[in-house]
């Protein structure tokens, strides 16, 4: 649907079978109703046909399902996950990039605590 954009039923199942996906109509009105339940999608009720839309961006939605995730697989717990999503997968240079300053701001001590905070008499 981000690519895609507002569209009814019809477009987004002309999507998904140019995609290689051949899925009954009422199959892809039924995920468009899951997916507006879960706040993932909008609908635009007013025109005929629906129009359906993104409500989330793909990182959005991204984070909510590997939180989901972490918690009913890792009692909460990301490292888990995360270390489990890298093990055996193979990165860019800049994406590894990327990594290793997400890991640096996280960690304690880290980039973000290393900046000079207001008041703290530091310089």
């Amino acid at each position: 649907m981000w690519e895609l954009g507002p569209s009814p039923v019809r477009a987004v199942n002309a999507e998904l079978e140019r995609q290689g996906r051949r899925w009954a109509y009422t199959t892809v009105a039924t995920l468009l109703q899951r997916l507006l339940a879960k706040g993932y999608a909008t609908v635009d009720g007013r025109s005929v046909p629906h129009v359906y839309e993104a409500s989330v961006t793909r990182d959005d939605m991204l984070r909510r399902k590997l939180k989901d995730a972490a918690d009913e697989f890792c009692d909460g717990a990301a490292a888990p996950l995360v270390l489990a999503l890298v093990q055996g997968n193979r990165f860019t240079a800049s994406e590894l990039k990327r990594l290793k300053n997400l890991l640096d701001e996280a960690r304690p001590g880290g980039a973000a605590s290393d900046k000079a905070k207001p008041g703290s008499g530091t310089t």
